[in-house]
């Protein structure tokens, strides 16, 4: 399974992506707004630093903008994958897109109707939010088991990319579905890295390691 982070902070891309945890990066205008920093500075550098794909979305609503932004977007680097949202226009302007070459994201998805769709238009991945939906009372991991099935039963080459993670949990349970992709907040995945278990057999590890040394000061490794 491949882990995108789903930030436009270059901190915390900078750090996950040195420690080799992240395929790729998902953005989206709140994120981009969030950082207080020139758009076009900060997606050029986060295209730079990862190598992997990097989503940049449209903010355009009609066909004719969304394709428009998409080719001003695809000069930020090679890697970039142009984030699409699920409506009518997305879908036609997905098409158009997949067919010059570009691939796309379709976001905002939360129905396996739409992500057969999508699936059609031609998208690269399609990003359902099970976070929303388990916000809404729904179980979001049921959706992501019915676009799994699908895909495999029809052999769709777009990949499921598990969004709006709200918890740890829900990673898991994306993996043992069989989910391409999840993307994930900076500190969602700073918890999937932590465990008190870990703290507490290495601090008593350093312990026993500080006591043994006093007992022979001489002991090295």
């Amino acid at each position: 399974m491949k882990i995108f982070l789903d930030s436009a902070n270059l901190h915390s891309i900078k750090k996950y992506n040195d420690m080799g945890l992240i395929d790729g990066i998902t953005t989206n205008p709140t994120l981009l707004s969030k950082e207080k920093e020139d758009p076009a500075a900060l997606m050029r550098e986060i295209v730079r630093i990862v190598k992997g794909p990097v989503s940049l979305e449209v903010v355009g609503t009609k066909t004719e903008e969304m394709v428009e932004e998409a080719h001003r977007l695809m000069k930020y680097g090679q890697n970039v994958v142009v984030k699409i949202p699920m409506m009518p226009d997305g879908l036609r302007a997905i098409r158009q897109l997949t067919q010059e070459g570009i691939p796309t994201n379709m976001t905002l998805v939360f129905s396996a109707n739409q992500a057969i769709l999508a699936a059609k238009a031609g998208a690269a991945y399609v990003s359902p939010f099970i976070g929303r939906l388990d916000d809404g009372g729904q179980d979001g991991t049921d959706l992501i088991k019915e676009i799994v099935q699908i895909f495999r039963n029809y052999h769709f080459n777009t990949e499921v990319l598990v969004a709006s993670v709200r918890h740890p949990l829900h990673i898991i349970e994306a993996g043992k579905i069989g989910a391409d992709i999840v993307t994930l907040p900076p500190d969602i995945l700073a918890r999937m890295i932590i465990h008190p278990l870990t703290d507490k057999g290495l601090a008593a590890f350093l312990e026993d390691w500080e006591k043994l040394k006093k007992e022979n000061p001489n002991v090295g490794i």
